[in-house]
């Protein structure tokens, strides 16, 4: 190959890149519908023993703790403690350093199908935020053992997310309130969480499925812990993201945006 033909190729390869980052249909700003958007919360309980449970509240977040009421260690340098008030009633409590982070009251029907959750989140001043919470028997048979999913939990209005070109044909995706900070290409490659906030050790990589549709692994110490799909409507006005955990039987969320 000659040299003036790998320059034109060279050139021809920078053009074909410029003209795709000006014309990504992805770039833009988008805030969230929130009449068609939707969250699931799931949760597993498993029996362990002498009354011993383990909990998993996605991947990676899991506690085992024995149910007599007291404080236990658990993730993330909290504690956690389940109080059996009778056999249809459970109190759970979390607290990091003492302070009351969340309490839940946990009611199961009398045919073991639906889990009640009188659920409250406290702030650092102490001020409670709740959200009665019903969640459905997906797996299991009685007790408040098995797998259990809630759709309560609704998507809040003002959610944005700003989609930006990143080194040529890559993305920058901001918009932490829908959990959405990335700087990436769509290579295949590992790209560090840029999330000064973030978990060491996060990172996410991509690939482009077609011209309207990207899937994204969200990854921890090189393990998968989510994958993202995000697809364009063909009039390139609405922008769907929906999010799967790993193990876990329903999407997290699917978030729905307008284009502004």
């Amino acid at each position: 190959m000659s040299n003036a033909t790998f320059a034109l190729l060279l050139v021809a390869g920078v053009f074909t890149s410029s003209v795709w980052t000006a014309n990504d249909p992805f770039v833009g700003k988008w805030k969230v519908n929130p009449s068609r958007s939707k969250l699931t919360d799931e949760m597993k309980v498993e029996a362990m023993g002498a009354n011993k449970y383990t909990f998993t509240f996605g991947p990676g977040q899991v506690d085992t703790i024995v149910a007599d009421g007291s404080d236990q260690p658990a993730l993330l340098g909290t504690t956690l403690s389940v109080t059996v008030e009778g056999p249809n009633n459970w109190k759970v409590v979390r607290k990091m350093k003492g302070r009351t982070l969340l309490t839940a009251y946990w009611t199961l029907s009398e045919d073991s199908k639906t889990l009640n959750d009188a659920y409250t989140e406290f702030a650092p001043d102490g001020s409670p935020s709740s959200t009665p919470y019903v969640y459905e028997r997906t797996a299991g048979t009685s007790g408040f053992q098995g797998t259990w999913d809630s759709d309560s939990e609704k998507v809040k209005a003002g959610i944005e997310l700003q989609i930006e070109p990143y080194e040529g044909d890559g993305l920058s995706l901001n918009g932490p309130a829908a959990d959405m900070t990335k700087k990436m290409k769509f290579d295949g490659k590992d790209y560090p969480d840029p999330n000064p906030n973030g978990d060491p050790g996060s990172a996410s990589s991509g690939r482009r499925i077609n011209e309207r549709s990207l899937e994204i692994a969200d990854k921890f110490e090189g393990k998968v812990t989510a994958t993202r799909q995000i697809e364009l409507s063909t009039d390139l006005k609405t922008l769907t993201m929906t999010v799967r955990l790993e193990g876990q039987n329903r999407p997290k969320s699917t978030l729905v945006f307008d284009r502004e």
